[in-house]
């Protein structure tokens, strides 16, 4: 069985959810709308540019999850997969997914936005794995803080590596499907690295070692 690999935001989905989440925060009064909109701006364009400090982030963008009630947060978050995130979702991602399925191929996401905000979205798209940053939970509530290796840059690698491992698949062949510079520590280590509607440093990467450079918006 061969597997194949997606990174989410931009890629299956056209738009970034972590950011998405945070402004949808800011929309609903969920937090202080003038310093928490700056900084997670802030934070999104270090990761555009491959700077993020990760636990830094981590720390910010947790923290809404540990200062409200978890009836409340499923009912925010229930919301923005409806309003905010269906519109996002690409045909032309869900294609590519069932074509990988038809060949037989097991699949995952793996992505640095925390399971919080994706589980539902990994979901819809009828994807069974769902490779995470997790968000830390003590006594039934969340505590702002993550556990274990964040999966982002070679936090993918380890967690993908983990899971392969585990399942018997670490000698199988691999796609992995990203549009980010912040992947390409995963997309060196796979057999079918493909850059899909890529920042400008994942292009010249992908151009430059032949890799497949393909877009899953045309069609919108």
């Amino acid at each position: 069985m061969q597997v194949a690999l997606f990174d989410l935001d931009n890629t299956l989905i056209a738009g970034d959810s972590d950011r998405l989440w945070g402004d949808y925060l800011v929309e609903v009064g969920a937090v202080d709308a003038e310093t928490f909109a700056a900084e997670n701006e802030r934070f999104y364009q270090q990761y555009v540019a491959g700077t993020l400090d990760i636990d830094a982030f981590l720390a910010f963008a947790l923290r809404p999850l540990a200062e409200h009630d978890e009836e409340q947060l499923l009912r925010w978050r229930e919301a923005f997969i409806r309003e905010w995130i269906e519109p996002l979702i690409l045909e032309a991602a869900l294609d590519l997914i069932r074509t990988h399925r038809e060949r037989g191929h097991r699949l995952a996401v793996v992505t640095a936005t925390n399971r919080f905000i994706t589980e539902p979205i990994v979901y819809r798209l009828g994807i069974e794995t769902l490779l995470a940053t997790e968000p830390e939970r003590r006594g039934g509530h969340y505590t702002g803080r993550h556990t274990g290796t964040p999966t982002f840059q070679e936090g993918k690698v380890t967690a993908v590596g983990r899971w392969l491992r585990d399942e018997g698949l670490d000698d199988r062949e691999r796609w992995f499907y990203s549009d980010s510079l912040n992947d390409l520590p995963l997309l060196r280590q796979v057999e079918h690295p493909v850059a899909v509607d890529p920042d400008d440093e994942l292009r010249r990467e992908a151009e430059a070692r032949g890799w497949p450079v393909i877009s899953l918006r045309d069609s919108r």
